[in-house]
């Protein structure tokens, strides 16, 4: 069993060295900042959004900016879509769940806010109508997928596909990915 926990550690590393190694992604993680930081800078938002672990991990990545990062500092106005359980149930079940991400957009977002919309396949009908329904608003649209980056690819602003079509490996580097954008926008919105 230890050498299948190593084996497992290993896999997880091969994938972050390989995104490391991949400067297009890596020029790619910078712009998303830049992006988030002039959004914070103009008063705009970020939303977050996902399905099962995704969702856990926009979850994570919102309270990061909307509580704290490394140090003590005023909030950020960011959110995981999917946390008012009433409306998330009462619109699946009186629309469907495809829409669950977008209806909320369309009610609450606002040009200039930035869409971050997680899916390690790139396929999740409801986060590719988020993000259309983004576009039509004029927010900023952001995937994290994996490899192949699935239909999210060619509708969004900015994608960063982790190089991997492993899911729980591709979801360790999405934190990994969230977690230097939330360390940046936070060093550069609260300079000491």
């Amino acid at each position: 069993m230890q050498q299948q926990i190593k084996n497992i550690i290993q896999k997880s590393i091969d994938v972050k060295q390989n995104l490391l190694g991949n400067p297009v992604l890596v020029a790619e993680i910078e712009k998303v900042t830049a992006v988030i930081i002039t959004a914070f800078k103009n008063g705009n938002k970020v939303l977050f959004c996902g399905n099962g672990g995704s969702a856990a991990d926009a979850q994570h990545l919102a309270a990061e900016f909307s509580g704290r990062f490394y140090f003590d500092r005023d909030p950020l106005p960011s959110e995981a879509l999917h946390c008012n359980s009433s409306y998330l149930t009462a619109v699946a079940n009186d629309y469907g769940y495809d829409v669950v991400y977008s209806r909320i957009i369309k009610g609450s977002g606002k040009a200039g806010d930035v869409l971050v919309g997680l899916s390690t396949s790139g396929n999740s009908v409801n986060i590719i109508n988020a993000i259309e329904q983004a576009k039509k608003i004029g927010m900023i649209t952001v995937a994290l997928t994996g490899e192949t980056g699935g239909k999210m690819k060619n509708i969004c602003d900015h994608i960063i596909n982790v190089p991997s079509n492993d899911t729980p490996r591709i979801q360790e580097s999405h934190i990994t990915v969230g977690h230097i954008i939330c360390e940046l926008v936070e060093a550069e919105l609260f300079k000491k």
